[in-house]
């Protein structure tokens, strides 16, 4: 067969396999032109689904007379006109596609009147060239579009559409989407000439959660929580469901819009997945509407031909701008009013992961567990901010389980204050290397070769060992980081003291802040917080430095180190090696005399004797 141009009908129905997916798809395409062209009221009629009948009117601009051809022509648009233009799409629509592939594959009649004109006119294109006839027609100033008998010329598309019932479903979900994206339209949805839905226009304030109330569910709006966030050319706004007060019914309540694009992005499911996971289920998901606006010019949304998808040109910076602020609002909301004098149970840790956003050169993302060392028991002189308590604690977690475990993690106070553990007898012929790592034992021991004998390690022991050398002053010090988002915290005025006198300490150790009035901002740190919930660690680290009569940075390291979540859980071979090798070469006095919970031999002579038969 030669190369042929193809017919403009057979090419646009080509163009339709993309757009036109079913008749919901046309229906958000013609409701996104009418929110283009400025409509304020947009009513919709079904008829079966939509594979008889879609017909959507609005009060927009309208289209002129002349260029109502153009409109049913494919490529041709009102939204573009150069490259500059696509880079910065603010509009719904923008290829120019959508018209021309519906009319293909669908009887479309197009009927328009401008603000300007006397009558209104009505297009149609038929035929195997798709010539458009334009005629007189009585209509107010706006648009109407008739799309019948859907696929009606593809017998092969018509037959993978569902039910009347399945199909109506997927329309009511599009409006559903559109009506939380544009709270100041009115949208009316009729279906078999019953009014099906009627979202009026709101106004701000009270209003936007009535609608979301009547889209979302009543439960829903009572566990909403309200964010707004804001950095730089970023914001975010909306509603996150509180995660332990979600249920079953709350799946389905996953909204996002990106400068009021309705979106199905992984990377912003990941985002905020992430800020959820310690408080959901594992079979639970989170439930959120949010609204996120950034520069035009850092997203790209010429990725998919129905624009569910798009592209951010820091995709990271927008990831982490996301899961802080889920987080800070989650925070916020659940933290319990514990006094810093009380003490409280190990925290489970919450690493940061930006795995979704693209691989970084930091620790790959962890997964909570438990830390091997007990919290420190801070004393009352700086109150906690309202942020959450660190998000891992088990949300079934009773007082009197958690009185019990405090007091097995007790520890008399002279052993905190102690620089360094008992050692255990010196290793001899050992003072280079810790020996061969031959498993891991879960969820965190490995199991050493050496010499013949068997030795068992505690990660998370020589993972703090080798933190606190990293955050200590001097030539194995971890150099300061800036963050891709400064952490604010909100501070009282004896915190601001407390800080004041310690920063010299903490800039030693890479921790740059920023003091201002009632608040301050974390800038950089080292790398072994690089992965830790700043927001949490940071209140913790003031009310122990509100403690100390003088500020010393071993000792503030050695404290530090001793309360970070774990970057590994469960561990593997190569991390295992990878953290080992680190230690031998920072810690070699670890590898000579190592302290008390860091290594124990195995006895192996007990075992056999035990296997011993007469």
């Amino acid at each position: 067969m030669p190369i042929q141009v193809l017919p403009p009908q057979l090419a646009n129905q080509i163009a339709a396999g993309e757009v036109v997916e079913r008749p919901a798809s046309v229906v958000k395409e013609l409701v996104e032109n009418s929110l283009d062209a400025g409509a304020t009221r947009i009513d919709i009629d079904i008829e079966r689904g939509g594979a008889k009948l879609i017909r959507i009117r609005d009060n927009g601009c309208g289209i002129k007379k002349d260029e109502l051809a153009l409109a049913l022509a494919r490529h041709a648009t009102s939204k573009i006109a150069s490259l500059d233009d696509l880079e910065a799409i603010i509009s719904l629509g923008f290829r120019g596609e959508a018209l021309a592939s519906i009319s293909s594959v669908s009887r479309l009649t197009l009927t328009s009147r401008t603000a300007d004109q006397q009558e209104a006119w009505q297009a149609y294109a038929e035929g195997r060239d798709m010539d458009v006839t334009v005629k007189p027609a009585a209509h107010p100033v706006g648009t109407t579009l008739e799309v019948l008998d859907l696929f009606y010329n593809t017998p092969a598309r018509r037959k993978f559409m569902r039910t009347e019932k399945t199909e109506f479903g997927h329309i009511d979900e599009i409006i559903r989407r559109i009506a939380l994206a544009r709270f100041d339209v009115t949208i009316n949805l009729s279906h078999n000439g019953k009014v099906m839905r009627q979202y009026r226009a709101v106004a701000e304030g009270g209003q936007k959660e009535r609608r979301l109330g009547a889209i979302c569910g009543t439960p829903f709006l009572e566990q909403a929580l309200a964010i707004e966030w804001q950095h730089g050319d970023l914001a975010l706004r909306g509603w996150v469901a509180d995660p332990n007060a979600s249920s079953a019914a709350f799946a389905e309540i996953q909204y996002c819009y990106v400068n009021g694009r309705m979106m199905r992005d992984r990377l912003i499911n990941h985002a905020i997945r992430q800020a959820c996971e310690d408080k959901l289920g594992a079979d639970q998901q989170p439930a959120f509407v949010l609204y996120l606006e950034i520069d035009p010019h850092q997203v790209d949304v010429n990725v998919h031909p129905a624009k569910h998808e798009v592209r951010f040109h820091q995709s990271r910076l927008v990831h982490d701008f996301i899961y802080q602020g889920v987080l800070s609002v989650l925070q916020q909301q659940v933290e319990p009013t514990l006094p810093l004098e009380q003490s409280e149970p190990a925290p489970r840790p919450f690493p940061e992961n930006r795995v979704a956003a693209g691989r970084n050169h930091f620790a790959e993302p962890a997964v909570a567990r438990e830390p091997e060392a007990p919290r420190f028991s801070s004393a009352g002189t700086a109150p906690r901010p309202t942020g959450a308590n660190y998000p891992h604690a088990q949300p079934g977690y009773q007082k009197q389980q958690g009185a019990l475990y405090r007091k097995l993690l007790e520890t008399p106070a002279v052993e905190r204050k102690e620089s360094l553990p008992a050692p255990q007898p010196s290793l001899d012929g050992h003072s280079q290397s810790f020996g061969r790592v031959l498993t891991i034992i879960a969820p965190d021991m490995a199991l050493l070769e050496r010499d013949g004998k068997l030795m068992l390690l505690a990660l998370p022991v020589a993972e703090r060992w080798l933190k606190q050398v990293q955050l200590t002053p001097g030539e194995n010090a971890a150099c300061a980081q800036p963050l891709l988002i400064p952490v604010r915290l909100k501070i009282s005025p004896e915190e601001t003291r407390v800080l004041q006198r310690a920063e010299p300490q903490l800039a030693q150790m890479g921790i740059e802040i920023v003091l201002e009035p009632q608040h301050v901002t974390i800038r950089a740190v080292p790398l072994p917080l690089r992965q830790q919930n700043l927001q949490n660690l940071i209140p913790e680290l003031i009310g122990y430095l509100a403690q100390q009569t003088s500020f010393d940075a071993a000792n503030t390291a050695q404290w530090i180190a001793r309360h970070l979540a774990s970057e590994h859980a469960p561990w593997s071979m190569a991390q295992a090696i990878s953290v080992l090798a680190e230690v031998e070469r920072l810690c070699p006095h670890l590898v000579k005399t190592p302290p008390g919970g860091l290594l124990q031999p195995v006895d192996l002579q007990t075992a056999m004797n035990a296997l011993k038969h007469d």
